[in-house]
C-alpha cells in the first residue's frame, strides 16, 4: 500500500468548511480513482491544521493521481479556505 499525505492549514475558524467539502465534493471522487483504498481526514481545530490521509494500491496508482490533474484539481477546491498552500508527502506502508 501507498498512502499520500497532505498537510493543510485553515484560516481561523474554516477547518468545517475544509472538512464539509472534502466529504462532499472530493471523497466521492476520490472513490473514483484507480487504485483508490480508503482515507481519513485528521484535523486540530485548536491550530487549525489538518491532514488528508489517501491509501492506494500501487505507486503507480498514486502518481497517476498526481500527474492526471487530480490532486491539483482538488487542492483548488479547498484554496479559499486556507492560509497557505497544502503540502502533500508520499510514503510506503511496510508489513508489521
Amino acid at each position: 500500500m501507498f498512502v499520500r499525505l497532505t498537510h493543510v492549514q485553515s484560516k481561523p475558524g474554516q477547518m468545517g468548511d475544509v472538512v464539509a467539502l472534502y466529504q462532499s465534493a472530493v471523497l466521492p471522487l476520490l472513490k473514483q480513482q484507480q487504485g483508490f483504498n480508503s482515507t481519513q481526514l485528521l484535523t486540530d481545530p485548536l491550530t487549525n491544521k489538518g491532514i488528508s490521509m489517501t491509501v492506494w494500491e500501487t505507486e503507480a496508482d498514486r502518481q497517476a493521481a498526481d500527474s492526471n490533474g487530480f490532486l491539483l484539481e482538488q487542492i483548488m477546491k479547498v484554496m479559499p479556505f486556507l492560509t497557505a498552500q497544502p503540502i502533500p508527502e508520499s510514503y510506503i506502508v511496510e508489513p508489521g
